[in-house]
């Protein structure tokens, strides 16, 4: 853009926080995107200098504007146009396992359904 700006939606998709520009608008039409604290639409306008928290992919990425692009560029090149100050992301053995039926096993039982329903934390029986 001419004065300087870019929109937060084509920003976040040319440094590759999301995959398309589409995903990135509907993050923050959901409410998972917040520039310098504030909830944000798509069309919301970036400068040098704002911090963009988002939620992607059930992780919180916490980065700052060094530099405003419109257009997808190249990886290393993205990586220029942004400070990531993102906490690391959990080791593996610390995610929870999520529980597996095995293949073929057919419709659960009631007591099935409610064990798997206690193992998810849903219900106190």
């Amino acid at each position: 853009m001419a004065d300087g700006t870019c929109r937060v939606d084509s920003w976040l998709w040319s440094v590759r926080l999301f995959k398309t520009r589409a995903a990135a608008s509907a993050a923050c039409k959901g409410g998972h995107v917040r520039v310098n604290g504030t909830v944000v639409k798509p069309a919301r306008l970036l400068a040098v200098g704002d911090e963009i928290r988002a939620r992607v992919a059930d992780r919180e990425r916490i980065v700052e504007v060094t530099r405003l692009i419109s257009k997808r560029v190249g990886a290393p090149v993205a990586a220029e146009c942004m400070i990531d100050r993102s906490p690391p992301p959990p080791p593996k053995e610390h995610r929870a396992a999520v529980p597996v039926r095995d293949r073929g096993a057919g419709r659960p039982t009631k007591r099935d359904r409610r064990e798997m329903e206690r193992l998810r934390g849903r219900r106190g029986r």
